[in-house]
């Protein structure tokens, strides 16, 4: 038989997952009607109109952005951590490896980088970093001498 505590474990980790399901289940339904209103209330005002056709915008939750000043620490941590001159691709894959982000979706590692490049820049205007030419277009960050 398996042991006691770890049984107990699962048991709990099954029950909050169960849980979490249906709550997100209920609030998956409470959407779906809040849609259907919207677009009987659409139709109302454009009988023409094909709410259907009306394509999804993306959302992506606010748990995704960085906090005030989370990429400047992250990108600084990286280039110390680092010790060798690395393109703002390579410290934004380092970034997402450590909070476990998803580095295989393309759009992702895009957005990423350019939130990277964008600390970057404003941490070479106060003299924190300083980058030289790289392989092609790249530019290699590393910390200023006096960081």
């Amino acid at each position: 038989m398996g042991e006691s505590h770890v049984v107990s474990a699962l048991v709990k980790r099954r029950a909050e997952l169960a849980g979490e399901i249906e709550a997100v289940a209920g609030r998956l339904k409470a959407l779906r009607a809040s849609l259907e209103h919207l677009d009987a209330t659409l139709l109302m005002f454009e009988p023409d109109a094909e709410p259907t056709a009306i394509a999804p915008k993306a959302w992506r939750p606010k748990v995704d952005w960085a906090g005030r000043g989370e990429m400047v620490r992250k990108t600084l941590a990286v280039l110390r951590a680092s010790g060798e001159p690395l393109t703002a691709r390579e410290i934004a894959l380092r970034i997402m490896h450590a909070d476990a982000a998803d580095t295989d979706s393309l759009p992702a590692v895009k957005a990423m980088t350019k939130r990277t490049n964008e600390a970057l820049r404003r941490q070479r205007e106060r003299g924190l970093v300083a980058g030289e030419p790289g392989p092609g277009m790249a530019v290699l960050w590393h910390l200023a001498a006096r960081c």
